[in-house]
């Protein structure tokens, strides 16, 4: 299959409710859309980097800059037979981890249209339907308790909130008499060090799912540490970029269970590798999310029929984040579970009205 042309836009959409973190906040995105062109038909990619360089250091402005200057010109005008030989022709490109997933969602959804297959099927998915979690970021306590009884109200299967040294066992000590039955678990955003193991410990009380990510966002060895100290399971994050990270997170103990983001390692060819080297160890995953657009969540329902992501996961319906969403049908959200499509490819079609609407900027390549 010969890629003739690339087109690249930066799309920006508004949020519903703002999201804030212990590091962050925003209330609009600025992700890239990548649509690769050839004979054989189209296929759409999502690059979900950040606003800000507060994650993993890439930003769209940065993703834009990797994309046209690296990424598109290894594999425009160039044939391929499958996603493998795609990747491989950038494979020097280190880092820039959801540049690259970007470019190569938009390749899988190509291979997978034109082969008149789902891309759940093709990345052997075997679920008909995948559990939804929902991530909230830090407000005001009344609205916070608002907010997760409507999503219970839903059927949403767990409830993700964000803590910091300022903001955690006292925050659980006041939900959990409101809501004893929820599953709750913590995101932490790297807030926390070893020297604060005790006042982690003390999570171990309101029966949390898990604790993700709370120590330094390239830390393997002390996370390794915590574990032996503290029983709630600890999750990893933004410590696991490829394979090797997430294969070394295992030899250490470093975690007990594992969120998995296509962006994050680089798509999801890294990803179906990091998934199949868990369930060999029996390391329960979920499928996080970026607050993605209808295309990297169309993904991400793909990505999560896989059958290690056996918790709900971040990817939940598109009508929690934005008034309209790029894609038709809606992914939407029946009582905490969103059906995993059996189309062509992403099994969603992207309404190319709705993109050009909320562009601010745009280049084609070939």
């Amino acid at each position: 299959m010969k890629i003739d042309a690339i087109d690249l836009y930066e799309v920006r959409m508004s949020l519903k409710v703002k999201f804030q973190a212990s590091t962050h906040a925003a209330d609009e995105l600025r992700h890239l859309l990548i649509r690769i062109r050839s004979s054989d038909g189209v296929g759409w990619g999502e690059c979900s980097a950040p606003n800000d360089p507060y994650y993993l250091g890439e930003t769209a402005d940065s993703s834009w800059h990797m994309l046209e200057t690296f990424l598109i010109p290894s594999v425009l005008g160039k044939e391929f037979s499958d996603v493998e030989s795609f990747v491989a022709a950038y494979h020097h490109v280190k880092g820039n981890t959801f540049a690259r997933a970007g470019l190569e969602m938009a390749v899988w959804d190509l291979f997978a249209r034109a082969r008149g297959v789902s891309l759940a099927s093709m990345l052997g998915g075997t679920r008909k339907e995948i559990f939804s979690g929902v991530s909230l970021g830090m407000e005001a306590f009344d609205s916070l308790c608002d907010r997760i009884a409507q999503h219970v109200a839903e059927g949403y299967r767990r409830v993700k909130l964000k803590i910091s040294p300022s903001h955690d066992a006292e925050l659980f000590e006041k939900l959990r008499p409101r809501f004893p039955k929820v599953a709750f678990m913590a995101d932490a955003n790297s807030t926390y060090t070893l020297a604060d193991t005790e006042r982690l410990r003390r999570l171990d009380g309101f029966d949390l799912m898990m604790i993700e990510q709370p120590l330094a966002w390239d830390d393997l060895v002390d996370h390794a540490k915590l574990q032996k100290e503290i029983k709630t399971p600890v999750c990893l994050d933004e410590s696991v970029k490829s394979e090797a990270q997430a294969k070394n997170a295992l030899e250490l103990g470093s975690c007990r269970v594992l969120n998995l983001k296509a962006g994050r390692v680089g798509g999801l060819l890294e990803a179906k590798r990091i998934h199949d080297a868990y369930v060999t160890h029996r390391i329960p995953m979920w499928c996080g999310g970026m607050h993605d657009y209808g295309i990297g969540r169309a993904a991400n329902v793909a990505l999560a029929s896989l059958p290690g992501f056996t918790l709900p996961g971040d990817v939940s319906g598109s009508d929690k984040y934005f008034d309209e969403d790029l894609v038709e049908p809606p992914i939407r959200a029946n009582n905490g579970a969103i059906e995993v499509p059996t189309g062509p490819g992403l099994g969603y079609e992207v309404i190319e009205e709705r993109v050009r609407k909320r562009t601010a900027r745009t280049r084609t390549f070939g």
